[in-house]
This record gives C-alpha cells, sequence and structure tokens, in this order.
C-alpha cells in the first residue's frame, strides 16, 4: 500500500477537475458559491465532474453561508439526487446553538449517507469544544476526516492545536484522519508531516489568479512535488 499523502483539491467545474488530477490531486472536493465558503453542487455539476476524472470526489451538503443545517429536508432531497447520480463521499458539518455538533441534523442525513465516508469539515474549528464534538461523533458510521485549521483564523493560528491533536490520534475522537486546509502555506507541509499529518486541502492555493480562475495544474503540481518531497 502507497504511503503517499494526500492531496485534496477544491473543484467547481470539471475544468477544475481536470487541472487538479493533472497536478497530482488524489480527491476532489466539489462545491459551488466559495462567496459563501463552499455549498452544495447541483447533480448536473457532479455528473460532469465525474465523467471528466477518475480520482474519488467528496461532495460538499450544504445549503447556506454559515454552519446551521438550515433546512434539512432540502439537505436530504439534494443528497439523495447526488447518491442517485453517484456519488458515495461527502462533506458535512453542523453546529448547534450552542456550539456543538447538530446530532439531530446528522442523524436526519444518515440513512441516505448509509455505506458512505463522509469528512466533518471546518465547523469543528468553530465548535464551543472541539473535543467534546469529536467525543460527541465518536464512532458515526462513515465519519473518516476532520477538515480543520486548527483555528478559526487559520492554519498558522491553529498549528499547536493541529500538532497536539495529531498526538492523540487512535484515542476515542481521535480515530479520523486530519485533513489540514484554511491558510495553509507550503511553509507549514514540513512540521505537520513531522506530525505524521498525512492529508491536506487546498483552494485558493491551487489557483494564482483567485477565485475568478480556474485550479491551475502547475500549482498543484507544487504541492504535489512538496508534500512527496
Amino acid at each position: 500500500m502507497s504511503n503517499r499523502a494526500l492531496l485534496e483539491v477544491i473543484a467547481l467545474d470539471a475544468q477544475d477537475a481536470v487541472a487538479a488530477q493533472a497536478g497530482g490531486a488524489d480527491r476532489l472536493e466539489l462545491v459551488t458559491d466559495m462567496a459563501a465558503d463552499g455549498l452544495t453542487p447541483s447533480r448536473e455539476t457532479f455528473a460532469a465532474i465525474r465523467e471528466a476524472v477518475d480520482i474519488p470526489l467528496r461532495v460538499m451538503l450544504r445549503a447556506h453561508d454559515g454552519f446551521a443545517a438550515g433546512d434539512v429536508e432540502a439537505l436530504l432531497r439534494d443528497a439523495e439526487a447526488l447518491r442517485a447520480e453517484g456519488a458515495d463521499e461527502f462533506v458535512v458539518g453542523f453546529l448547534d446553538e450552542t456550539g456543538g455538533p447538530d446530532l439531530a441534523a446528522l442523524q436526519a442525513l444518515a440513512p441516505v449517507l448509509a455505506d458512505c465516508r463522509w469528512t466533518f469539515h471546518r465547523a469543528v474549528d468553530r465548535a464551543a469544544s472541539r473535543d467534546a464534538l469529536r467525543k460527541e461523533l465518536s464512532g458515526l458510521a462513515g465519519l473518516d476526516t476532520y477538515l480543520t485549521a486548527g483555528s478559526p483564523l487559520g492554519v498558522d493560528d491553529g498549528l499547536p492545536v493541529l500538532l497536539a491533536e495529531a498526538a492523540r490520534h487512535g484515542e476515542p475522537g481521535y480515530e479520523p484522519r486530519i485533513l489540514v486546509g484554511g491558510g495553509l502555506q507550503l511553509t507549514h507541509l514540513p512540521v505537520l508531516r513531522e506530525a505524521g499529518i498525512d492529508a491536506v486541502h487546498i483552494g485558493g492555493a491551487s489557483r494564482p489568479g483567485g477565485w475568478s480562475e480556474p485550479v491551475s495544474p502547475a500549482a498543484v503540481a507544487e504541492w504535489r512535488a512538496a508534500l512527496d518531497a
């Protein structure tokens, strides 16, 4: 089995997906509307991307900006439509009014996401207690990853938290993989890799021209090379 570190890249469309795979991405996170920090893409967008590339796709389930679930029935409809199109990996993350995980929303989605693997996204960085959230979610079927910067302010601020959580891998609530994203820079990679963190997530870093421009294969390749160094 390969020990290659995971490089996940945000893709908005098939052009992004092809460029990211060409640059060495291992997996894509599919979203729309980055002005709202990434919402659920359409079924048609998923289908076009699935046709264009052959690497794993994780699809965002998020209806609006912020970390409240909102209309759970609408989320269920989106999830069902995406499942019918062949989606089998997702990105989810909801907090309740106390800053804890919205277990009711996650449990409502559970039947639709049965047998799927999924990431709890950066809502963890806004939780009232990261440790409590991890322990409350421990054992949920399919949860295999936390996308986190360690802080709402980004990796520069959250690095000590990321290293501390990596050191707890295997403890209850700390079994899922840490996928680092949010203000991540190439200069962070050596210390993250030294701590045993083997998965990173990039969005803007793959687009030197900004979010109005497509993913750059060369930018993705630079991250691939740095991870493999």
